[in-house]
């Protein structure tokens, strides 16, 4: 497999901290690398402003090409998303292929994804992109022109290229909407059998999936890259005293995660939205984690997910110093500080995420008549959601002592069309 050799590009403009342009490199770096590239030029530029037609202006661009033909680059990779003139007059002037960082991402979900609704989601998402990039992309585009059989009312083959995208959206953004109904649907049946949803989030890269491993006990692929995991993968996690919850997977975010990709991507999303509690793993280790933070919450905001109750979980706990330990934990006393690698803290991040969901019991006794169907039915719901410690039957009349989740608890004696009125009392 031909590997590309890739030139990095960044731009330090305004008031922007030079050391985080730095940072915003090496990431680049990482993408890259995510997407078979070997990275073997990197470029960062001191400018007020991006310059409208080049990005970086006439004469660095220049000085760009020169270097990027030295170091042998098949492609130049800009840490910023270029305007479709800025792109198409880089690729001009630089004489080889220019990608930017959106681009560079959804080629990344492009190889990464698995499943259909994956495939359909980055597809999406990739012509959203590529639209208005067609725009005057080449004179070639167009049969319109001089001579014969270009005059009159043809259509030029840019407005068919337009034609053929919008009408494959329209059908990739139909496939989509009916897996989001057939989510949609998923949820309202686990909802139905009180089962809560707990969604890890977090940067690419923060050892989500390890984690998710560990608490479900299974073995998802996990890695030290990014975006890693595109499609969600949704387990039970059972509890040493047969209570349940589900645990979901979700994509990786990242820094100016594009925002067709969010669009594209917010069947997925919901999951995070639509949960009983969000864990935020957070990579311990990483000097840049204030930012990675940050990052998260932008996408969570956007996809109405700020207002799910949630956890922050510093992972890779093992990697940091005594010290470091304790100046994270001062720093965030309510943060849970684990190893998924080790297992180190997630029982107790466990028991704590039951005790959040009021999944922690108290013993009622429960009054049934069992000659109302109706009621009847509740006897199995009790058997299945609670432990039952007796159980008297005398005549149509049953009575149980059991322990009931607290969070089910308003169950017991409300009306509702999932739960048949009882009597009952805490024991």
């Amino acid at each position: 497999m031909l590997v590309e050799r890739a030139a990095l590009v960044g731009l330090v403009t305004g008031g922007a901290r030079r050391v985080d342009a730095e940072h915003s490199l090496e990431e680049l770096g990482g993408l890259a690398e995510a997407a078979g590239a070997r990275v073997v030029l990197r470029v960062l530029q001191d400018r007020a402003r991006p310059d409208s037609a080049t990005f970086l202006g006439s004469g660095k661009v220049e000085v760009l090409a020169q270097a990027a033909a030295e170091a042998d680059a098949d492609l130049v990779i800009f840490d910023n998303e270029l305007s479709p003139a800025q792109l198409r007059e880089l690729n001009k002037r630089l004489d080889r292929k220019v990608v930017d960082r959106t681009q560079l991402i959804l080629d990344i979900f492009a190889r990464r994804a698995r499943t259909r609704e994956g495939k359909l989601q980055v597809e999406l998402a990739q012509l959203k992109y590529l639209l208005p990039r067609l725009v005057g992309s080449s004179e070639a585009l167009s049969r319109l022109g001089g001579g014969i059989g270009t005059r009159g009312p043809g259509e030029t083959k840019l407005e068919a290229d337009r034609r053929r995208i919008r009408v494959r959206m329209k059908t990739l953004q139909d496939d989509i909407d009916v897996v989001r109904r057939r989510r949609t649907q998923l949820r309202e049946r686990r909802q139905k059998v009180d089962v809560p949803t707990v969604a890890l989030v977090g940067y690419t890269n923060a050892g989500k999936t390890t984690l998710f491993n560990r608490l479900t006990r299974s073995n998802a692929e996990a890695s030290n890259a990014l975006f890693v995991t595109l499609d969600p993968l949704v387990r039970r996690v059972a509890l040493p005293d047969r209570r349940e919850l589900l645990l979901s997977d979700t994509v990786g975010f990242i820094d100016r995660l594009p925002h067709t990709l969010v669009a594209a991507f917010r069947a997925t999303l919901e999951e995070t939205a639509d949960a009983d509690l969000v864990l935020h793993v957070i990579d311990a280790a990483n000097p840049e984690r204030e930012r990675h933070m940050a990052a998260v919450s932008r996408v969570l905001e956007e996809v109405g997910a700020l207002v799910v109750p949630r956890v922050e979980v510093y992972n890779k706990v093992d990697q940091l110093s005594p010290d470091e330990r304790r100046r994270v934990q001062e720093a965030d006393p309510s943060a849970f500080l684990i190893s998924a690698v080790t297992g180190a803290g997630c029982d107790e991040l466990l028991e704590s995420v039951a005790s959040r969901l009021a999944l922690d019991q108290e013993r009622v006794t429960v009054e049934l008549d069992l000659a109302d169907p109706v009621q009847a039915e509740r006897l199995a719901w009790i058997y299945r959601h609670a432990t039952v410690h007796s159980h008297a039957t005398m005549g149509d009349r049953a009575t149980l002592q059991a322990d009931v989740p607290r969070r089910l608890l308003p169950m017991i004696g409300l009306a509702t069309p999932t739960a048949p009125r009882v009597r009952g009392r805490r024991a």
